[in-house]
């Protein structure tokens, strides 16, 4: 599943990261990346660390990935927002890439990389959140692209990628990996905004050797975030 979690503050206005928690539990997803995460960040999400704090109430694994890394003049904590992973599996390693080509002057992103193990078999799982610079997607997209050269295991890519179906960013990364959605799901797919979507910007890629059974947009708690969540039933050919 992804989901952005709009670091757990509802359209209500309301931060609850209980109610974040409750949708991840209902779905029953295996392997979930989040974005737009808070790690002792700001007041608004008080100072907590978001996926630590799911992950222990969910009994999952984690993973963090930061976006943007600020320090306070009166603490030697790191104020961070990004992406990050929970898996039921074991996460055997995880990298961290920085997109920020012009610090300062555009909102930070990064790519989440981890490695997990499913049984004897390994699976390499990227969380990314794309710029909304069409030239920044691009030059996103090509890193991501590159990555897959790395790795032998199957991959899943999976994030909120600010771009429309179809679009040029779409073609370039459909041509390396399969969208679930254009496979498996029926309907327009729209995850944003929750409560009456208009645009589908979330998506979990596949390399070649996945296949997927299944793709919904879980629309049962649409207070929870800005964002609604989309499965994925997958399945190794």
């Amino acid at each position: 599943m992804t989901f952005n979690i709009h670091h757990g503050v509802g359209m209500d206005k309301k931060l609850d990261l209980q109610r974040i928690a409750k949708v991840i539990e209902d779905s029953d997803a295996d392997i979930i990346g989040l974005n737009e995460v808070d790690k002792h960040f700001s007041k608004r999400s008080l100072y907590k660390n978001q996926v630590a704090s799911l992950a222990e109430q969910l009994n999952l694994e984690h993973a963090f990935s930061p976006s943007l890394s600020l320090r306070s003049k009166n603490s030697t904590t790191l104020r961070q927002y990004g992406n990050a992973l929970l898996s039921r599996y074991p996460i055997i390693l995880n990298k961290s890439h920085s997109f920020n080509y012009v610090p300062g002057l555009i909102e930070g992103r990064s790519l989440l990389n981890a490695t997990i193990q499913i049984h004897e078999q390994l699976f390499q799982i990227m969380v990314t959140h794309l710029s909304l610079n069409p030239y920044l997607q691009m030059k996103q997209i090509d890193y991501i692209l590159n990555q897959l050269h790395h790795y032998p295991h199957p991959t899943i890519i999976m994030g909120d990628w600010n771009m429309k179906p179809k679009s040029r960013q779409w073609r370039k990364i459909t041509d390396k990996v399969q969208d679930t959605w254009h496979m498996a799901g029926k309907g327009l797919g729209n995850t944003y905004p929750s409560r009456l979507p208009r645009a589908r910007l979330d998506y979990i890629f596949l390399s070649s050797e996945l296949n997927v059974e299944k793709a919904e947009v879980i629309s049962k708690h649409t207070n929870a975030s800005d964002h609604l969540p989309l499965l994925a039933t997958i399945y190794h050919n």
